[in-house]
């Protein structure tokens, strides 16, 4: 199994860049994590938010393994504390097969991308830029996998 976060939006800072680039570096040859970035639509096209989500859908879909559990993040998804995150892993581990965690661009992911997934997950109740839910993301990942390695990494 492995884990892959497809993301819209190809430029972030250094900092994000790095500190992601950190954590995915983290975690164990058995539950490898990549990341993934798709062009975003030009805000510039004259398209509706809606025609631009779509055509980002689209690449996100491309980009997909066949067969993959597919998670989106949503400001509307469900809130998750790091065992609850770390038990969700683990079932996913259980499960066996790809998990491709989906983060939009500027203007969120299409209704399509949303309801054709099995999973939706929310950061936080926060408005988070990109680049911050980013590195957030692939942290609160590597501290479930911590967790569940039972490494003293999150302290209860």
């Amino acid at each position: 199994m492995q884990l892959l976060l497809l993301a819209i939006g190809q430029r972030l800072p250094a900092w994000a860049d790095d500190a992601t680039a950190e954590f995915v570096k983290r975690f164990p040859p058995d539950l490898p994590l990549r990341l993934k970035t798709l062009k975003a639509e030009p805000r510039t096209s004259g398209k509706t938010p809606e025609q631009m989500m779509a055509a980002e859908a689209t690449r996100l879909q491309e980009a997909t393994p066949r067969g993959a559990r597919r998670v989106v993040l949503d400001e509307r998804g469900e809130r998750q504390t790091t065992l609850q995150l770390a038990e969700r892993l683990r079932r996913w581990q259980l499960d066996g097969r790809d998990v491709v965690l989906y983060m939009g661009g500027p203007d969120g992911l299409s209704s399509d991308m949303k309801q054709g997934a099995e999973e939706k997950l929310r950061l936080s109740d926060l408005t988070l830029p990109h680049a911050l839910a980013r590195v957030l993301l692939v942290e609160a990942l590597y501290r479930a996998w911590s967790v569940n390695a039972g490494h003293p990494y999150h302290r209860e």
